[in-house]
Parts: C-alpha cells; sequence; structure tokens
C-alpha cells in the first residue's frame, strides 16, 4: 500500500515546542506511533491526527479547531526606541529615559541571562557588566529584581533568572536584539 505524504506546517514555532513539551510532560512513557501522531497534530492546531489527515486531502475543514488567539501586537515602535539603547552585539549602550523603555531593556537582558543558573552577587555583577556598557550593574540588578525577573536569597548571595513568558513587546525586542 503506497504511503500518502501530507505536509505539516505550523505558523508558530514556539507555540509548537510549547505545546509538544506539555504533551510529552504529561506522560509517563514514550507515546507509540500513532499516540506521536495525535500529539502532533494537537500540537498543530488539530483535534487529533484523523481530523488533520481529513483536511490535508482536503476534506471538510468544518471541523477544524480555531487557531489560538496570538495575543496582543506588540508595540514596534516601542520596541525599535529599545533597540537604539542596544549595541551590535546586544549590550546594553546607555540607560533609558523613560521607564517604559527601561522595562523593556531589562527584558533584553534577562533573556541573555542563563536560565537555571545561580549567581552570586558578585558573579551577577559580572555578568551584568559583560550585557551592558553602562557600568552600573546595582542599578540594573534592583531593577530586574523589582520587576520579578530575577530572584535573590534575602542576604543577596543568591541571583537566579525567574523564568516567565516575555510580554509582546519583550518578545519581540529578544528577538531583534538575537538577530544582530
Amino acid at each position: 500500500m503506497p504511503r500518502t505524504f501530507l505536509p505539516y506546517a505550523v505558523d508558530d514555532i514556539s507555540a509548537l515546542a510549547k505545546s509538544l513539551r506539555e504533551q510529552l510532560a504529561a506522560r509517563t512513557e514514550p507515546p507509540g506511533h500513532v499516540e506521536m501522531l495525535n500529539i502532533l497534530a494537537r500540537a498543530a492546531g488539530h483535534r487529533n491526527f484523523q481530523q488533520f489527515r481529513a483536511q490535508a486531502a482536503g476534506g471538510p475543514d468544518a471541523t477544524a479547531v480555531p487557531a489560538a488567539d496570538p495575543g496582543p501586537a506588540p508595540d514596534l515602535v516601542l520596541v525599535e526606541r529599545t533597540a537604539r539603547h542596544f549595541d551590535a552585539e546586544g549590550r546594553l549602550a546607555t540607560w533609558p529615559a523613560k521607564t517604559s523603555l527601561q522595562t523593556l531593556a531589562l527584558w533584553g537582558l534577562w533573556a541573555q541571562v542563563e536560565p537555571g543558573r545561580s549567581f552570586s552577587e558578585v558573579g551577577f555583577n559580572q555578568r551584568l557588566n559583560a550585557l551592558s556598557l553602562i557600568g552600573d550593574p546595582a542599578l540594573l540588578r534592583r531593577s530586574m529584581f523589582t520587576l520579578g525577573l530575577v530572584s535573590r536569597t534575602e542576604d543577596c548571595r543568591d541571583y537566579r533568572r525567574i523564568e516567565r513568558p516575555p510580554p509582546p513587546d519583550a518578545l519581540a525586542l529578544i528577538r531583534k536584539l538575537e538577530r544582530r
């Protein structure tokens, strides 16, 4: 019996990866072949593999699962204004005067801090100095803590990046800085 090739494409690879991670993390053992097909189909926004196959074959699209709401669009003007404060290597070259730009710039630094890594105060200062040219790691460290981007122990000996999804503006800035 000849194999039918079905094209598989998604609009947002990040959403695909998140969906796959969540579905696979909920399992206690690896999925079988058909289960894996269903996981992939659901991650792409379909009800199951059977519905995906019917749609790919040109069948009725009435059973399609509506696409998830992408949420608010980023403010590209704000992103561009903030990006001007970073140099070609993605380092913060100047501290923005406006609070909205400062907040967004801190997200840009947050993305460059290694997740899951523990830093001493001195080590975190060194990391921030490597990520910025403004020469004030204490300002950056305290601002990141106040924003909830990093956690620290009461004695300030241990700093860690807090894992949370960036808002749309921050995500757009992070992507822009990664392309530099």
